[in-house]
């Protein structure tokens, strides 16, 4: 199908010119896809977002309604061989980190941002469809891997990778006691990935990218679709509970160190070792 859609688009006896911009088209038309595709979970779960009322479902509370129809996405790409069970530990374990950190941030001792509609499945203030929300960013990096083959050069040793995971983890809790170290912690993983190189194939051809560039666009489209959220009054910053403002643009370095997070996750959990080169 790829060789037929290629050959269409890009005639025969077609200058020079023309030719490299017609593969260079039909290039970027399957990334797109190929994006859409990796994105199929967090694209069906706010669509949800933005279909489900404020008032509920079927005399469903908004936030449990939401959990159902999260769930019924999991099983449905579970049950159709979009994700395996392998895959499924891995989004399983985001769905761990991603609670503790929410339970933890609305906690009445922090309320760095709120849940203000009521629900069943809210578990110290937490409603349990927001796991699904970190499970979405894995599910992404764990499709966009498969689809678009990917391979990483020049990845720094594991045992260091995973070390910062952990501390920018644990930063995201410990900065309301002892300082923010975003930055500094930022500025090792600048060091650390480098030279990291990300290699991936939209078509035929292989294409690739500084891997840290790839965590900083990713952390941009989060921050737009948090943005999206907070608008449609799925969770509350303190500076929104009067009316509706633009999240701060920081959360984009905050959530772009999370994606280092959730690649380190995947990349251990998925056994996917053998697609990354390490330096001797």
């Amino acid at each position: 199908m790829l060789n037929q859609l290629d050959a269409f688009l890009i005639q025969p006896g077609a200058p020079k010119a023309r030719l490299a911009w017609q593969r260079g088209l039909t290039e970027f038309w399957f990334f797109g896809i190929k994006e859409a595709r990796a994105c199929l979970f967090a694209g069906l779960f706010f669509v949800s977002v933005f279909l489900v009322p404020r008032t509920g479902l079927f005399g469903i509370p908004r936030y449990d309604a939401l959990l159902l129809i999260a769930l019924a996405i999991q099983a449905w790409m579970l049950w159709s061989g979009l994700e395996t069970w392998d895959e499924l530990k891995a989004i399983t374990l985001f769905h761990v980190v991603g609670f503790a950190l929410e339970a933890f941030k609305t906690s009445s001792g922090i309320r760095s941002w709120s849940y203000p509609d009521e629900a069943f499945t809210k578990i110290y203030g937490v409603p349990l469809f927001s796991g699904f929300m970190y499970a979405a960013i894995g599910s992404y990096v764990i499709q966009a891997w498969r689809l678009f083959s990917l391979r990483i050069e020049h990845h720094p040793p594991v045992w260091m990778a995973t070390t910062i995971a952990i501390l920018i983890y644990l930063n995201f809790f410990t900065h309301h006691y002892i300082g923010d170290y975003r930055w500094y912690l930022a500025a090792c993983a600048l060091g650390l990935y480098a030279r990291t190189t990300v290699y991936f194939r939209p078509m035929q051809a292989e294409r690739r990218m500084p891997l840290l560039l790839s965590f900083v666009l990713i952390g941009f489209f989060i921050w737009l679709a948090e943005n999206f959220n907070t608008f449609f009054g799925i969770w509350k910053y303190p500076n929104q509970m009067g009316a509706w403002s633009v999240v701060h643009v920081s959360k984009w370095s905050s959530w772009s160190l999370l994606v280092i997070m959730t690649f380190t996750i995947v990349a251990n959990l998925k056994h996917i070792r053998a697609t990354i080169r390490v330096p001797d």
